[in-house]
């Protein structure tokens, strides 16, 4: 069996960090994906799809303070599936998440970023989002 998810979105909203009554990390987020085709017509159609992400331990730490709303992100986890009784209606309600194993930021800086940006501690969590590189002319695709 094998369950693995690869996203590419954007943040839909600014990653919520909270700690279990253990004292581990949780940070949960919502991502936008889109999908963008031509109908029968001709007619450029497209469609967003929202995903819940939960990031744990170092990660959830990383993803609370890199990650901001809008920004474009590589996200590769596994799906899982929460259920719980609604308080109100007393109905079981579902949700499927993604529990993210690992991400890393994609394309430039936020809007409004100035030029330093912090770097993540090198080597302590594998795709932790560090100082995004700057594109030489060589590596432009056109």
């Amino acid at each position: 069996m094998y369950n693995k998810v690869l996203l590419i979105g954007h943040l839909g909203r600014d990653p919520e960090v909270r700690s279990t009554p253990s004292g581990q990390q949780v940070a949960n987020f919502s991502l936008a994906t889109n999908r963008k085709w031509r109908d029968r017509d001709g007619n450029l159609q497209e469609q967003t799809e929202w995903h819940y992400i939960v990031c744990w331990g170092r990660q959830a730490e990383i993803a609370g303070q890199y990650l901001t709303r809008g920004r474009q992100v590589f996200v590769e986890g596994r799906l899982q599936t929460s259920s719980w009784e609604d308080r109100q209606s007393g109905e079981k309600r579902y949700r499927t998440e993604i529990i993210c194993e690992n991400f890393q930021m994609l394309g430039g800086r936020p809007e409004g970023a100035g030029r330093s940006y912090p770097a993540a501690p090198a080597g302590e969590v594998e795709g932790a989002p560090g100082p995004p590189a700057e594109p030489e002319d060589d590596d432009i695709p056109f």
